[in-house]
């Protein structure tokens, strides 16, 4: 008997989901349900398209629509899904085409409405890169008004990224923060070597002190006002952070977690049977704090969305959890962590040791070697890594997999010193670098137990 799926959302988790069902179960019929203009894009790309570095914004697509549908996939889009009926598997559709709506029968459900931008009351006038509509949007705004001041308003990944984006157009750019640091992900010490990096590029920050109000005149912003400063800018860019798409699972009665996304067990089931969740709107368990939480990735979304798909089709597939792994870049400037920081610890009412170094991204005396700062975080009594921290020159970042990695497997620091890493001088100095930190860290718990 053939079953029928519906997707509500068309972006990573969404199509990862339908995809995986299209290839495992022939028979099901899969419709997704997007209620923009594109399928299957890369977001994290935004900010290189900003900054010329990706020349067509098509470019950022994976895979088109028209591929998704010549796979047997029946992709509506601007087809915006408004309620959700579990008990009598139905959705309520709205066409924004046809400006009507429409009911739609499913036998099971996956929910893949991802996140909405972070947009606080005063920023009507500013700009989201949160999607390939807001880049369109904000590529024409900076051809056709020729700003040549910006204020990004968030020093977290996205922020980071944009400043770096409109530093390589040429524009004046200012970065407002509201805590006393940029990358609240990372420790104070760590966050510094960040800091130095957008000062070095020309990025003047302003930390503190939030954006209380955009300045405007006829429409067109004027500047902000951050703290008891005003700043004089041409534009706006939010990069503020991001809320799960959530309420349209909560409306239908559908348990929503205390991180404010849909629970989820390990299988991407939520609390309604056959009705799936995946990527930012879902939650998604923490191996090292051990509890479920919410992060937004698209490494999260894809591997979550492909487990549903799996299950969808028959399968018995898990997501066994995730360590919270991200990178980013500021121009030269590299950015990793995974694991836990010490505010996450002290949170969650770890104990900990902590290390920190600074090495060379390669054998000290090879051309283009450049300074790297790395922080471990470890248990003090089972010796096991809870989280490191990277900042650094190119070839930096990369090296945080090694130690999501080690955490995944539940390594002590010990055995990650004594890991048969490559050694070359134009990669790395004898001792890789994620192993000088955890030599350090290990000496340093062997002292605090004399």
């Amino acid at each position: 008997m053939t079953k029928r799926l519906c997707v509500i959302g068309g972006d990573a988790a969404g199509m990862s989901a339908a995809s995986q069902v299209r290839r495992s179960s022939k028979e099901t019929e899969v419709v997704v349900f997007e209620m923009g203009s594109d399928v299957s894009y890369a977001a994290c790309g935004i900010p290189y398209f900003i900054a010329g570095l990706v020349p067509g914004i098509d470019d950022l697509v994976a895979r088109s629509a028209s591929a998704f549908r010549e796979q047997g996939i029946d992709l509506r889009l601007r087809s915006e899904v408004k309620a959700i009926d579990a008990s009598s598997r139905r959705l309520e559709v709205w066409d924004h085409e046809s400006s009507s709506s429409y009911e739609e029968p499913f036998d099971y459900l996956m929910i893949g409405t991802g996140a909405r931008a972070l947009m606080p009351p005063g920023f009507e006038l500013a700009y989201p890169a949160h999607n390939l509509n807001d880049a369109r949007q904000l590529d024409e705004l900076i051809q056709s008004n020729r700003p040549k001041r910006v204020v990004v308003a968030g020093g977290g990944y996205i922020g980071l990224e944009m400043a770096e984006a409109f530093r390589i157009r040429g524009l004046e750019t200012h970065m407002v923060e509201m805590q006393d640091h940029v990358m609240a992900t990372l420790d104070t010490e760590m966050a510094v070597h960040v800091e130095d990096a957008l000062e070095k590029a020309g990025v003047e920050l302003h930390l503190g002190a939030g954006i209380s109000q955009v300045l405007s005149e006829g429409g067109r912003v004027t500047g902000v006002v951050a703290g008891e400063r005003e700043i004089p800018c041409d534009l706006v860019v939010a990069g503020l952070g991001s809320r799960p798409r959530s309420e349209i699972a909560s409306e239908a009665g559908i348990e929503i977690g205390e991180s404010g996304a849909i629970a989820v067990d390990h299988a991407q089931q939520t609390s309604v049977d056959g009705v799936y969740a995946a990527g930012d709107c879902a939650e998604v368990f923490h191996l090292v704090r051990q509890r479920w939480v919410n992060i937004h990735l698209g490494t999260i979304a894809n591997k979550a969305g492909r487990v549903a798909g799996l299950n969808i089709a028959g399968g018995r597939a898990r997501l066994p959890g995730v360590v919270g792994t991200a990178m980013s870049r500021i121009c030269e400037t590299e950015v990793a962590r995974t694991g836990l920081s010490e505010r996450e610890a002290s949170t969650d009412g770890r104990d900990y040791v902590s290390a920190a170094v600074t090495t060379s991204t390669r054998a000290h005396y090879y051309p283009g070697a450049g300074e790297m700062h790395l922080k471990m975080l470890a248990d003090p009594d089972t010796k096991e890594i809870l989280g490191t921290q990277i900042v650094g020159l190119e070839g930096a970042a990369k090296r945080i997999d090694v130690i999501a990695t080690a955490i995944t497997a539940g390594m002590t620091v010990s055995q990650v010193v004594d890991l048969d890493l490559s050694y070359a001088p134009p990669f790395s100095s004898v001792w890789d670098p994620v192993q000088v930190v955890a030599r350090r860290l290990s000496s340093v718990m062997d002292s605090s137990s004399e």
